[in-house]
């Protein structure tokens, strides 16, 4: 599956219709929870069939009016929500289990539509919602040409609101495979945050550090978000300005990572990196938001993704004694996190302390795919994430045109 993204322009009359669409869809999935809690519904089919007692109930006539596929949908998003509650609860996960809750509203919300709901144009550059809400016709700006996809092949079209507009997500069922030539390298890559990463080539990438950079600006918009009385018009302005804010930094890195991924893909034979528990990490008060600006697990999934596409080995492996361990004579040397150099008494091996990790790392790597146990399958398909920021960046030349179509 591959996910194309398109910005949509309309009026705000259409962009009040979507919202209504939105937030209908916002209600089935929580009159799902609510049912399965009364234990109303036991399984899939059930939710399935609580859309159409929604739909039928002279209470809620917003239920009838979304289409009978966006109901389905979001009936399977509360379902899988409780079936992760069931698998962890089976694990004997620690702490919490992910118990279903009411989805709030929120900016960034959507509304997801299967095979019908909606029509495309023949040249497939508007698309128009054909469900009871009738948004009408959206003119679609964006770099990507559907025409060399049959229509039968999207799957999915989803609908999103962020803070700078509404765009619409096409899922495609289509895999991409490009050949790529051998290069003779085996790459085993040491992330951390003085550096991006540093891999077994002695190749150093510096940390970009978007959010820090920016962190002067939003900090200066959340004060003027707070100063606003609650309810304003001023106040729904600030925090659109805010949330833009973030929303570019999280695309200048989403842009940033995606490109260094598929160039460590293309220059590569095999990538070894660790398999950090980062969510555990990020528990750190001092270091959770330099942890979360420099986005390891965003770069661990693309190098995935890519890694599948170009047909490249990425193992993941176990971080234990990396940094500790000597690449030379596989001795462990303790060091502290101040200590920056591996100096190793016991053969003389002198190095960094990040190149001799990545070392380890690579040898780690082979080791696990010659004897193929714990090999860590590519699992990062092209639906995950959702919103591909390589899939999504609207050309220059179309932003071009579109600034001209509106002088």
């Amino acid at each position: 599956m591959i996910i194309y993204e398109a910005k949509l322009e309309g009026t705000n009359k259409q962009y009040e219709r979507l919202d209504n669409a939105i937030r209908s869809g916002r209600f089935v999935r929580n009159s799902i929870v609510r049912g399965w809690m009364d234990g109303v519904i036991k399984s899939r089919n059930d939710a399935y069939k609580y859309c159409k007692t929604l739909a039928d109930n002279p209470e809620f006539p917003w239920a009838k009016q979304l289409n009978s596929m966006a109901r389905q949908a979001h009936a399977e998003r509360a379902w899988a929500g409780i079936e992760r509650f069931y698998r962890n609860c089976q694990k004997g996960i620690k702490g919490k289990k992910g118990f279903p809750k009411y989805k709030k509203h929120t900016t960034r919300d959507s509304v997801e539509y299967k095979t019908t709901g909606y029509k495309l144009s023949e040249d497939r550059k508007s698309i128009t919602f054909t469900d009871g809400f009738k948004a009408g016709t959206f003119r679609m700006w964006g770099s990507r040409n559907l025409h060399y996809y049959q229509l039968e092949q999207i799957k999915r079209v989803r609908v999103v609101r962020r803070c700078d507009g509404y765009y619409c997500q096409f899922v495609i069922d289509h895999t991409r495979h490009i050949d790529k030539e051998l290069t003779g390298i085996q790459r085993g890559i040491d992330v951390n945050l003085e550096n991006f990463y540093t891999d077994s080539q002695g190749e150093r990438v510096e940390n970009p550090r978007f959010l820090r950079k920016d962190e002067k600006k939003l900090k200066k918009l959340n004060r003027r978000l707070s100063r606003t009385q609650k309810g304003s018009k001023n106040r729904a302005k600030a925090r659109r300005k805010l949330g833009k804010a973030h929303l570019k930094v999280s695309r200048r890195r989403n842009d940033w990572v995606c490109k260094l991924a598929q160039h460590v893909i293309k220059s590569s034979d095999l990538v070894a990196m660790e398999d950090l528990q980062v969510k555990n990490m990020v528990k750190n008060r001092k270091l959770s938001k330099s942890i979360s600006d420099v986005s390891w697990s965003l770069f661990r999934q693309w190098l995935e993704y890519f890694g599948k596409i170009y047909g490249v080995p990425v193992i993941a492996v176990a971080p234990h004694f990396t940094s500790q361990e000597c690449s030379q004579c596989h001795q462990i040397v303790p060091k502290t996190l101040s200590t920056r150099t591996h100096d190793c008494p016991h053969c003389g091996h002198k190095d960094t302390r990040d190149g001799n990790a990545s070392n380890n790392i690579l040898q780690k790597g082979l080791r696990q795919l010659a004897n193929t146990v714990g090999h860590t399958e590519i699992n990062a398909s092209e639906e995950n994430p959702l919103c591909s920021p390589l899939a999504i960046e609207i050309g220059k030349g179309t932003r071009r045109k579109r600034k001209l179509s509106q002088q």
